[in-house]
């Protein structure tokens, strides 16, 4: 049998985080595990073990609780295995002492030997139901990210702060100070920051980098400034009109 698709065969390589393509991540395994995003397994070769990631009771009530909806699995044993999401393209990061900060709707894939942390983005306003919770990780190992078509790699320094959209950002560097806004002054905050269809950013200050993505999903609509259910469904009367300044 002949065909053009034979041209894409296995990479082989030593690594333990090769990109197939830019949409396909392979996976050695040799007894070191790796977490991976629920379902992300597209093959797999010799002997791999997938097990449902053991979180406390603590700890999923904190997720539930903050929106957070990123569940894994751990990938362990001698071989490799194959991972990939909706053909999102991926990139492989190192994570060093400093560690990183990502929203965890675009993480593939990390060494389990990584440590994660849920935090809040700081919000001046008292923004709930932004749905703007991340993950920090640190430790020494590899992150896989995944993005909607190729990203922007933002460098930051004290001297040039840095202003994303909430829905485009990716991942940061964790020692970078990062505070949610709106320059909305008048409009509504469901009208995106009156007539110009812009949301929620994110102000980043310090030293590091940002990784943007070329794709935005739509935030909610109907945020509104103060805590819990009414936060994320309704006005609680302390900032009529919705006016920031």
């Amino acid at each position: 049998m002949q065909s053009a698709l034979f041209h894409h065969a296995e990479q082989q390589s030593q690594g333990r985080y090769v990109l197939q393509n830019p949409q396909l991540l392979r996976v050695a395994l040799q007894g070191d595990d790796v977490l991976a995003r629920k379902g992300a397994m597209v093959a797999y070769q010799g002997m791999i073990d997938f097990d449902g990631e053991y979180e406390p009771s603590f700890r999923r009530g904190e997720r539930r609780r903050a929106g957070e909806k990123l569940e894994l699995m751990r990938c362990s044993g001698q071989g490799t295995v194959f991972l990939a999401n909706l053909a999102q393209h991926i990139h492989v990061v190192d994570v060093d002492p400093e560690g990183l900060t990502v929203d965890s709707d675009y993480v593939l894939a990390l060494d389990a030997a990584l440590h994660t942390e849920l935090i809040a983005v700081d919000s001046q306003y008292g923004i709930s139901g932004s749905g703007k919770h991340q993950l920090n990780i640190s430790g020494r190992g590899r992150v896989a990210l995944m993005t909607s078509g190729l990203p922007l790699m933002m460098r930051i320094t004290p001297e040039t702060s840095v202003n994303v959209d909430a829905d485009a950002i990716v991942a940061w560097s964790t020692a970078l100070r990062v505070q949610m806004q709106a320059q909305t002054h008048s409009a509504p905050v469901h009208r995106r920051r009156g007539s110009t269809g812009e949301g929620w950013e994110l102000s980043f200050l310090g030293h590091g980098f940002a990784l943007v993505q070329p794709s935005e999903v739509l935030p909610p609509q109907h945020a509104r400034i103060g805590e819990g259910l009414r936060g994320r469904f309704g006005n609680d009367g302390r900032n009529p009109g919705n006016s920031w300044t």
